[in-house]
């Protein structure tokens, strides 16, 4: 499948392109480092969201346990900067998660997040790779108000609120994938390389994030999707004071920082 093809469906989905003044900013050689730290986190941040999802509603407690020790090295790392940054004998969850009888998704939601939170976990360890290669001091930058800025807008109530997490996923992964491609053409061979070999599985994140949308909220999802569709647009399109992955049209507060 060609890259135009698979990005089709990502930008009938998105309600605005990525502006141009973002992706001036990103391919800038003074912000390859925040740009990669960035996305190094949004990576952890990504696993760490399906397995909260997998923990609330889908696993027994001993399957839980076992999710929260398959993140434990590369929190540890991230957040405490304990470990060496070898992830290559966590790559994979040890254990067999079991579903909640209670939960009638629950089979589904465990098939489709353990192989994203494993992928995620995978392009983690080469994000970081590729910083090392290049000297690249990593330090646990702020996040940027994008995903906190969709997440405000889940409902409370149950399943209303299962099923607006997993629309704010299909949006994330989505604006991730067409960020990637966006700036893939901009970068040096290795980066440019990376970005395109990321967007098959960003693509499916998204699919996967969307259906099961799809099976939770039934006729309510429609809706919905235009809602979180035009906040997402907006924290694209307005001006933000931090240069981020997911972050909207760089500010002059932004723009003096990264000066």
């Amino acid at each position: 499948m060609s890259t135009s093809v698979l990005l089709e469906p990502i930008h009938a989905f998105l309600s605005h392109p990525t502006p141009q003044s973002w992706i001036d900013e990103a391919i800038k050689p003074q912000n390859l480092t925040v740009l990669l730290a960035d996305h190094l986190m949004c990576e952890l941040k990504a696993a760490q969201t399906a397995m909260l999802l997998l923990r609330r509603y889908a696993v027994d407690t001993e399957s839980a346990d076992a999710l929260l020790a398959w993140l434990k090295p590369f929190e540890d790392f991230a957040y405490r900067q304990v470990g060496d940054g070898d992830f290559s004998s966590y790559i994979s969850l040890s254990k067999k998660l079991i579903s909640r009888s209670n939960f009638a998704h629950g089979d589904e939601l465990i098939s489709k997040m353990v192989l994203l939170i494993k992928e995620e976990l995978h392009h983690f360890g080469q994000v970081l790779e590729i910083m090392q290669a290049r000297n690249m001091p990593y330090d646990n930058i702020g996040a940027s108000r994008y995903a906190r800025g969709l997440m405000q807008h889940v409902r409370t109530h149950e399943p209303a609120k299962l099923s607006d997490t997993l629309i704010c996923g299909a949006f994330i992964e989505a604006r991730s994938c067409e960020r990637f491609a966006a700036i893939a053409p901009h970068l040096d061979p290795e980066l440019t390389k990376f970005y395109i070999s990321l967007l098959r599985s960003e693509a499916r994140h998204y699919s996967d994030y969307l259906n099961l949308a799809r099976t939770v909220g039934g006729d309510d999802i429609e809706e919905r999707i235009t809602h979180f569709r035009q906040v997402e647009g907006e924290l694209i399109l307005t001006e933000d004071d931090d240069f981020r992955f997911h972050s909207g049209l760089p500010s002059a507060v932004a723009l003096a920082k990264t000066a």
